[in-house]
C-alpha cells in the first residue's frame, strides 16, 4: 500500500472515529426510554424508580445533564450547577434534569454513585434524577464516555444550546443568560 493510500484511507475513516453528539439546536433531542432504573422518586422519605424517557421534556425551560457515573465527570460542569443554584429560577418554570449513566461508572461504584443521587435528590426535590444503568442515552444521543454534556431546552423541548465536554467559564455564563431569556418569555 503507498503513503497516498494510507493517507486517503485515514481522511476516509477519521469521520467515523470522531464521536460527536447528534443533538441539533432548535430540535428535540433524539428520542430515548430509560426502562431498568429510570426516574427517582421521593415519596414520604422513601425511594423508588419510574420508567422514564425523552417525550417527557417538554413543559419547562430545563437544564438536562447528563454525566457519566463518575466524579470526574460530575466536576467537569460543577461550575454550571453552581451557578444555577446561585440564579434561583423559578420552580414552577425551570428544572434541572441530570441523567446519570451507571452502566459508566467506575468498576463497583454504582451502588455509591446512586447513594450520591439520592442525596443529591433529598437536597433539591424539584430538581429531577434520572439513572440510565444502561446508558442507553449515551448511545441514543452519542455523547462521549467519562463525560458531561449539558443541553438547554426551551419549554417546547427544543435544543437551544449542547455541548459535550467541559463549559468554559464564558459559556457557564452564555448558558445562564439564556435560561433567563427564554423564562422571560
Amino acid at each position: 500500500m503507498t503513503l497516498r493510500s494510507i493517507l486517503a484511507a485515514t481522511c476516509l475513516l477519521l469521520p467515523l472515529m470522531a464521536s460527536a453528539h447528534n443533538i441539533e439546536t432548535n430540535q428535540r433531542v433524539p428520542p430515548v426510554g430509560i426502562a431498568d432504573r429510570g426516574e427517582l422518586i421521593l415519596d414520604n422519605d422513601k425511594f423508588s424508580y419510574k420508567n422514564w424517557n425523552s417525550a417527557q421534556l417538554p413543559g419547562k425551560v430545563r437544564v438536562v445533564q447528563h454525566i457519566a457515573g463518575r466524579t470526574s465527570a460530575k466536576e467537569k460542569n460543577a461550575g454550571l450547577i453552581e451557578a444555577i443554584k446561585a440564579a434561583n429560577l423559578p420552580h414552577d418554570r425551570y428544572q434541572t434534569t441530570t441523567i446519570v449513566n451507571t452502566d459508566d461508572a467506575i468498576p463497583g461504584s454504582a451502588m455509591f454513585v446512586r447513594s450520591s443521587i439520592e442525596s443529591n435528590k433529598k437536597l433539591y426535590p424539584w430538581s429531577q434524577f434520572i439513572v440510565d444503568s444502561e446508558g442507553v442515552t449515551r448511545k441514543a444521543w452519542q455523547l462521549d464516555e467519562e463525560s458531561s454534556a449539558i443541553i438547554v431546552l426551551d419549554k417546547e423541548g427544543r435544543v437551544q444550546f449542547a455541548k459535550d465536554g467541559s463549559l468554559s467559564q464564558q459559556e457557564v455564563q452564555q448558558v445562564i443568560d439564556l435560561l433567563h431569556k427564554l423564562l422571560s418569555k
